[in-house]
């Protein structure tokens, strides 16, 4: 090869390589079917109704509608160990295939090119993922992709097999420009030259001959593939990629390759344990989605490997089930604390695939783990694993460390089972402020009615936000509480010094709760002649006038006339006041059918 030719080459595979690298359509090609990959996988492994499964489902359907909008439509050509499209490889078992090559298993069910159109559905693509592993109807087993397809008919997906093109004249020239054509797919070019193949025999027929018969008898219609300088450019990009491969991932595509083809039980057995190896190194460093496709291999070995042994099936279930021992547990939490702005992508996905008995290590974990973003990403996975069994979290309820027992509260509040109630009331003297206001939130969830003591305890907390969103809850009207429980209150030397807003919202809560009980209290207020405290009492009468004009009840009315009466001025003008506002509450209530 001459200096010329080979600098030529280099440009040409620069060119090429420029080119994929800034074509978008490209880029999105690669991110749909990387995702559709991993969605397959989990799809088959846990079932299309687990939540991981779900997640990445609605990914893929996602980034499939957004490249369908864009272009119009996804078209590439299957080889063995690949996907391309538009001459760009868009998929490679080694770097987006994980354990299962898509592209070989396209290619051996006889598929050379698939096309998905504009206007695919999430049901289409339900539809499709289910033809990809044969995991919704039972009786599909001994189908084949291409069988599968055409059965549900789907109008969105075209493909084209090897059969139809070892009918065609369509030679391998069309078949590699095809995907680079912006405006033609290699389905269309098969319909066309069906097309000129029809119209030929009709000429033909027309005029009689029948030469053209015999003639056609010794053309196959396919030709030889050359290898182009584009191609040759190709081939050093890839074996450049291979050089630069990481070496984890090339040791894990090798322990792969043992796992789908070794026979010897002895170092069966050896590869399960060092497998196990893996896991806790991966989870060691903090290798969220190389330990997620790893989980996902190991899943799906007892479809790869049907043939396996009652022992080497009992390593798997035991190296699957112990992903939440403690020490393994114990592993994510020292990796989290020493690297607390580590990348966390797939770390929800690792905690997800653990077993129900993992839940006291990982509400160990949301207790030791210092960043909020950890602790969020625990607790979202402790919301689905302990759901069925949340004996840790009630447990966990009186630890003295007020951020973890904050976060059980959030937790168990989204459960919103009222069962929980009791367990919750226990920390209404919780010594962190912020505790004590999730339980508020909390009692008032779980029981939005019914008897308010507890509630009428947490508003005399030393924390305002407390006391005013326990009275919130009593002022609502849906709680009764005896006139006795507010009396230690009420009769409490530090109750004249609440600010005036704070005293007012403590009258409205006994109206709400007490009614007619709390009457003779706020008459004698307004009665009662006081030289001690005149200012303060005073605001005490005005505000009962102004309560009982609330209440509106015939008694409270009888006991806002008795204080107009006997009060002092700013009292009778409180009552004046009151009195109106009650009357007009009264005259309401024929036409409202309402009580104040």
């Amino acid at each position: 090869m001459t200096t010329d030719l080979k600098t030529a080459q280099e440009m040409m595979a620069a060119a090429v390589a420029t080119r994929t690298a800034e074509d978008p359509e490209i880029l999105s090609a690669k991110r749909v079917l990387k995702l559709l990959d991993k969605t397959a996988k989990s799809n088959r492994t846990y079932g299309s109704a687990n939540p991981v499964a779900l997640k990445f489902t609605q990914q893929l359907f996602e980034e499939l509608t957004t490249h369908l909008t864009t272009y119009a439509r996804l078209a590439f050509l299957v080889q063995r160990s690949e996907l391309l499209c538009k001459d760009a490889v868009v998929y490679q078992a080694e770097q987006d295939g994980g354990s299962e090559n898509f592209a070989f298993k396209l290619y051996a069910d006889g598929i050379r090119e698939l096309v998905l159109h504009e206007g695919l559905t999430q049901e289409d693509l339900s539809l499709f993922l289910a033809s990809l592993w044969n995991n919704v109807d039972s009786n599909e087993d001994d189908d084949d992709i291409v069988t599968r397809l055409w059965a549900r008919n789907l109008s969105t997906i075209t493909l084209t097999t090897a059969e139809e093109l070892s009918k065609s004249s369509v030679g391998n020239d069309s078949l590699a420009s095809s995907m680079s054509s912006s405006d033609s797919t290699l389905r269309e070019l098969l319909d066309r030259e069906r097309e000129r193949k029809k119209r030929a025999k009709e000429e033909t027929n027309a005029e009689g001959g029948g030469s053209g018969n015999a003639k056609n008898r010794f053309q196959s219609g396919l030709a030889g593939y050359e290898v182009t300088e584009e191609e040759l450019a190709v081939l050093v990009q890839e074996i450049e990629a291979e050089r630069k491969q990481d070496s984890l991932m090339y040791i894990l595509d090798m322990l792969t390759a043992i796992l789908a083809s070794e026979k010897s039980p002895a170092l069966l057995t050896k590869l399960f344990n060092l497998w196990g190896t893996v896991v806790e190194s991966l989870l060691r460093g903090g290798k969220w989605t190389v330990l997620e496709n790893v989980l996902s291999l190991l899943h799906e070995t007892d479809t790869v490997r049907p043939d396996l042994g009652d022992e080497h099936k009992q390593q798997l279930a035991s190296l699957l089930n112990g992903l939440g021992r403690t020490e393994r547990v114990k592993m994510i939490e020292d990796y989290l604390n020493q690297n607390p702005d580590a990348d966390v992508k797939g770390l929800s996905t690792v905690l997800l695939l653990m077993q129900a008995d993992a839940v006291p290590s990982l509400c160990s974990l949301l207790a030791n783990v210092t960043s909020p973003v950890h602790q969020a990403i625990v607790s979202e996975a402790l919301v689905v694993l302990a759901k069925d069994h949340p004996d840790p979290l009630v447990r966990g309820l009186s630890d003295r460390r007020p951020g973890y027992v904050r976060n059980l509260l959030v937790i168990l509040i989204k459960w919103n089972n009222p069962k929980f109630a009791d367990s919750i009331e226990r920390l209404t003297r919780y010594p962190d402020a912020q505790v004590r206001r999730e339980v508020t939130r909390a009692l008032g969830l779980f029981r939005p009615t019914g008897n308010g003591t507890k509630l009428v305890a947490l508003s005399t907390d030393e924390d305002d936000g407390v006391r005013f969103a326990a009275l919130k809850l009593l002022i609502s009207g849906q709680y009764t509480v005896p006139f006795s429980q507010w009396s230690p209150l009420l009769s409490a030397e530090e109750f004249m010094d609440r600010p005036i807003s704070e005293r007012r919202a403590i009258f409205q809560a006994i109206r709400a709760t007490c009614g007619d009980e709390a009457i003779p209290y706020w008459q004698g207020l307004m009665t009662e002649w006081t030289w001690t405290n005149r200012k303060k009492k005073e605001e005490l009468a005005v505000l009962g006038a102004e309560a009982l004009g609330k209440l509106a009840t015939p008694a409270a009315i009888a006991a806002i006339s008795l204080g107009a009466n006997k009060g002092n001025a700013a009292v009778r003008q409180a009552c004046a006041t009151a009195l109106a506002h009650a009357q007009r509450l009264q005259r309401s209530l024929p036409s409202t059918g309402s009580t104040p």
